[in-house]
């Protein structure tokens, strides 16, 4: 994704109408269009650097599982400048055809990605 490829992204999510996402630059997508749209724009952005979860609670029902967990790491924003990434993350997933996809997905406010986006 902080290379400019969004594809991996686009495959963990599911495409249906009742997903989610309120990210990390702001805003609230509702149905995978909207959704799809925010990966290919973060994406052309090739924000660099690496993310990952830490502390990851995680809940798996039937049908439905859920994290909790920080995501840490750094990118770097349109002028090169290298931004610390802590922010809490919620996700939420659903089993569709025995493949767990991502439904639902919510963040703390990252004040470069905000004022970047338009928002």
């Amino acid at each position: 994704m902080f290379t400019g490829d969004a594809g991996p992204m686009k495959e963990v999510w599911s495409h249906a109408d009742d997903v989610t996402y309120m990210g990390p630059a702001g805003g609230f997508q509702n149905g995978w269009p909207e959704i799809e749209k925010v990966w290919d724009d973060t994406a052309a952005l090739k924000l660099g650097g690496k993310v990952v979860p830490e502390k990851m609670e995680m809940r798996i029902g039937e049908d439905l599982a859920y994290t909790f967990n920080y995501e840490v790491g750094e990118n770097f924003d349109q002028n090169g400048v290298r931004q610390q990434v802590s922010i809490r993350a919620t996700n939420i997933f659903r089993n569709e055809n025995g493949q767990w996809k991502m439904i639902g997905h919510h963040t703390d406010l990252l004040p470069y990605l905000e004022k970047n986006s338009g928002k």
